[in-house]
């Protein structure tokens, strides 16, 4: 999903419109305000990813202020900032791009570039939320099927687990069975798949 945030309505109209020419999701929002009241409700990330294309200079909360604190509750990773700005400021550009925005166009700009530069954002923030998700299911694991995890990502057999830990057999079945279902695999090879 493409998040625009701008208080121009022909800005918001024209990069929604834009979006929408190369199949990408768009929501349109006319201030930072806006899309923090938006971004309170349970934070649902879309699958295809998630990027914010962000005027820098708008009335009550500024662009760089709303990317702050997208930056202090670590979003940025998973919601990947785009300034946009007619102001041309490149302090404030290489600042911002040292601060982890994803990139900077100036208004004008090229509208195939920009949406390059989002299809990429977008890319890295599917990568960000798989990473994340697999993150949490790891968590969810308890110390015994962490122990479990690290036997059966060495290649070894249930026996061995069970001869290693001092556990039963079947115990490790179980666990085996829990780790599977917990990080949403089949195998052991899909499950080192997806944490390699």
């Amino acid at each position: 999903m493409l998040h625009i945030i701008d208080d121009e309505d022909v800005i918001r109209d024209s990069l929604s419109w834009l979006a929408r020419s190369r199949q990408i999701a768009a929501m349109t929002y006319s201030s930072g305000e806006q899309f923090l009241t938006a971004l309170d409700q349970p934070l649902r990330f879309d699958s295809a990813g998630d990027c914010i294309l962000l005027d820098v200079r708008m009335p009550q909360l500024s662009g760089i202020s709303l990317f702050d604190l997208l930056s202090e509750k670590k979003l940025t990773k998973r919601l990947p900032v785009i300034f946009l700005t007619g102001h041309g400021d490149v302090p404030m550009a290489v600042d911002s791009l040292k601060r982890g925005a994803f990139d900077f166009f100036e208004k004008p700009f090229n509208d195939n570039k920009l949406m390059d530069r989002v299809q990429e954002a977008l890319a890295l923030s599917r990568e960000a939320g798989l990473a994340a998700a697999v993150h949490d299911r790891l968590e969810s694991l308890s110390a015994r099927e962490k122990e479990v995890l690290d036997l059966i990502l060495q290649g070894k057999m249930n026996k061995v687990i069970a001869d290693h830990l001092g556990i039963s057999m079947r115990t490790v079945e179980v666990h085996r069975a829990h780790i599977f279902d917990k990080m949403q695999v089949k195998t052991a090879v899909e499950l080192a798949g997806i944490l390699k």
